[in-house]
Order: C-alpha cells, then sequence, then structure tokens
C-alpha cells in the first residue's frame, strides 16, 4: 500500500477499479429466506411500491406469485412488463423480456427467482446473468431467492432435507449483491402459513408437511441462512478493510486445494473447499490428476470432467489437471502442492480397502509425511470401504 504525501493509504488499483464499475452500475438488492413461503417477494413487492409512491420508476419484470392472494395483492399499482414468448420443442414458454427492459431502462426492476434456468433459445442460460446485463446497464434490481439455491450448499441441503434441489445459483452471486436481506420466519409460523394454505394449494399442504416442511428441516435450513448472512457481513467488512487499506486481514496467506476424480463425491467435496475457503477469504484450487491421458477417457468421463470443470468455474475456483508423466497420483500432488504454496488439502475417503492400501500405499499417508505445514482433511462419503 503506498502512502500518499500527506501520510494517508493510496488505495489498491483494484479495489479502485471495482469502486468505478460499482458507481457505475445498477444497485442490486436480493431478498434471501430459508424456504418458500417465508415473504420475500412479498416484502420485495412493498417495498418497491414504497419507491412507485415516491416517484421513482419502478417495473416488475418477471414476478412468481404462486398463486398466493397476499403476495399478489402486493403487486398493487406496480406496472408489469410483457413477457416474452419462446418456441422450444413445439411449445411456448414464457420468459423474462431480457431486451425489453434494457430498452425501456426504468430506475428498478423487480426480477424474481434469481436461480431460475431460462428455456433454450433465451440469450442467458440463467437469469442471474440476465440480472447482471441489467445492472451492467444502470438499472437497479431487485430479486429474491431460497438459502438451498446457492451452489455450496447444495450437498448439505440434500442430506438435510432429502430434496435435490436442480436450479442454482453460484455463491459469489451474493458478493455481486449491494444488499442482501434476509426475511426470517420462525418454523412454526411458517408450517401454520402452510396449514392455512397461504403457501401451496390445499392439496400439496399434507405432503409438504410430511417431507420438506418438516420442523427439523425448517430449523436447520433457518440456521444455513442465519449463517450465510453473518459470513456475507464478514466478507463484506473484510471487502471495506481491503479496499481502504485496514491491515490485519485474515486468511491471505491460506491457498485450499480440492482433489477430485470423477466419482458422484467430487462435487461435494469441491462444495465443502469453498465453504472453507469462503471462510478463510482465500484461493481455492482445484486439481484432478488422470490415471491416463485425458484423450483416452471415455465419453462419460469427459462428460464428468466438463462438470467438474464448470462448478470449479461457477465457485471462483481454479481448475487443473495434472498429468502424471510417469510419477504416482502422490507425487503428482505433492508437487502441485510445493509449487502453488497450497496450505490445506481436502481429500474423498480413500476407496481402497486396508490390504490394499498396505501392499500399494496410502496416498493420503504419503502425503502427510512429505509435506510441511499442509493440513489435510479427509471428507466421508458415507459408504463402508471396510472388508
Amino acid at each position: 500500500m503506498r502512502m500518499l504525501p500527506n501520510g494517508e493509504k493510496r488505495k489498491n488499483p483494484e479495489a479502485l477499479l471495482r469502486q468505478i464499475k460499482r458507481e457505475h452500475r445498477g444497485y442490486f438488492k436480493i431478498f434471501i429466506g430459508a424456504a418458500p413461503g417465508v415473504g420475500k417477494t412479498y416484502t420485495m413487492l412493498r417495498e418497491c411500491n414504497d419507491l412507485l409512491q415516491q416517484g421513482l420508476d419502478v417495473v416488475i419484470g418477471l414476478i412468481e406469485t404462486h398463486g398466493r392472494r397476499g403476495t399478489e395483492a402486493q403487486i398493487g399499482a406496480l406496472p408489469v412488463l410483457p413477457m416474452r414468448q419462446i418456441s422450444y420443442k413445439g411449445r411456448a414458454f414464457a420468459e423474462m423480456d431480457l431486451e425489453g427492459i434494457l430498452q425501456r431502462r426504468p430506475a428498478y426492476v423487480i426480477i424474481d427467482e434469481l436461480a431460475h434456468t431460462n428455456v433454450p433459445g433465451s440469450k442467458n442460460q440463467k437469469r442471474y446473468e440476465d440480472v447482471l446485463e441489467i445492472l451492467e446497464a444502470g438499472i437497479h434490481v431487485m430479486s429474491a431467492m431460497n438459502i438451498q439455491h446457492l451452489e455450496s450448499l447444495n450437498d448439505t441441503v440434500e442430506q438435510l432435507t432429502g430434496v435435490k434441489v436442480r436450479e442454482r445459483v453460484p455463491d459469489w452471486i451474493l458478493t455481486e449483491a449491494n444488499e442482501v436481506q434476509l426475511i426470517d420466519t420462525p418454523p412454526e409460523k411458517l408450517r401454520e402459513r402452510l396449514k392455512q394454505g397461504l403457501i401451496y394449494k390445499p392439496e400439496k399442504v399434507e405432503q409438504s408437511l410430511k417431507n420438506f416442511f418438516r420442523t427439523g428441516n425448517l430449523n436447520a435450513l433457518r440456521e444455513l441462512a442465519l449463517r450465510e448472512l453473518a459470513d456475507d457481513v464478514d466478507e463484506r467488512l473484510e471487502h471495506y478493510k481491503w479496499e481502504h487499506g485496514i491491515e490485519g486481514m485474515v486468511g491471505a496467506s491460506e491457498k485450499i486445494l480440492v482433489c477430485v476424480h470423477y466419482g458422484q463425491n467430487a462435487e461435494r467435496l469441491i462444495r465443502r473447499g469453498w465453504r472453507i475457503a469462503s471462510r478463510l477469504k482465500c484461493e481455492l484450487y482445484i486439481l484432478n490428476v488422470p490415471t491416463k491421458p485425458v484423450h483416452e477417457f471415455d465419453e462419460a468421463t469427459r462428460k464428468k470432467l466438463r462438470e467438474i470443470e464448470q462448478l470449479a468455474k461457477d465457485l471462483g475456483a481454479e481448475f487443473h489437471i495434472e498429468a502424471l508423466g510417469g510419477r504416482k497420483p502422490a507425487d503428482a500432488i505433492i508437487q502441485f502442492v510445493e509449487r502453488t504454496g497450497i496450505t490445506q488439502i481436502v481429500l474423498g475417503q480413500s476407496a481402497r480397502s486396508r490390504w490394499e492400501e498396505i501392499v500399494k500405499g496410502s496416498i493420503i499417508n504419503k502425503i502427510l509425511s512429505e509435506t510441511r505445514f499442509v493440513d489435510v482433511l479427509i471428507v466421508a462419503d458415507g459408504v463402508d470401504h471396510r472388508e
């Protein structure tokens, strides 16, 4: 950090560019909740109606009321922009009209269901990518999503609730937001609203109460949401300290490495590594050490490798493939660790039997014995590997 003649610290050039970019783009606010029905869209609409009454140009680009009368009533006087019709496989689908919003150029636009995947034929694959374009045009955006749609929480949510969340957004979308507001409703009140038919239609109530809306599930999701928002506050504080040259940044010297193969555990390992790197505010590396050249892979393995690389990209991690070149896998990992200055390694539980590890040697033990000042985290896969 350079010093100015008057003794003040000069801002980091990257921080200055970041500030300039922020000043020229739209304001982005996300309303986030632990579950459907907590009141995210309701609150967002109410706040935007207040802005409308103040004389600001506010429109609805897309809203999902899910048939909830209370939410529909909150639309009030807000103008709703027409949807765009897209034809796909002989059917017509209604999607948000990105070009229409950019041409209309309102001061504020409401764009609900941030994690939505657009119909093929749309300009962008995901709705959050549409939002980023709108923000770059200088338009303020209000949006909403549930905590279970964050990419790094996908495995955790599935383990807690038994529900596989298909629609997801990368975690960094929260750091793109200028403001994140948690809409918190106690589980007991949420279940009562469900019983009253205020969230789903009557035929879905009983099933929902026994599955996703179990009290234990809702408590766990609520805790995840509260923790995520607490982490978001910490993240914003660290960015503020960095941009203003305040000393004492934590985690700057840490580097996390996740070693993955092509099994179902790969995504879970990557998300676990991202959670660690996010909390430490440090770099994340994803490493694959193939046992044969990539061009010899079958199509299924190539597809899996592309999925792993895309997930790493979505989470802002560096993805690397380290060819063996006559080395053992453990040696390739160790040399990568030494070359990049890794301080923590995340590995999946070995699928080898105890006898195989005795005969062939344990990769984990070799890494531990041949690296210094490197912590190793072993993530269990839930399968019994004992003979």
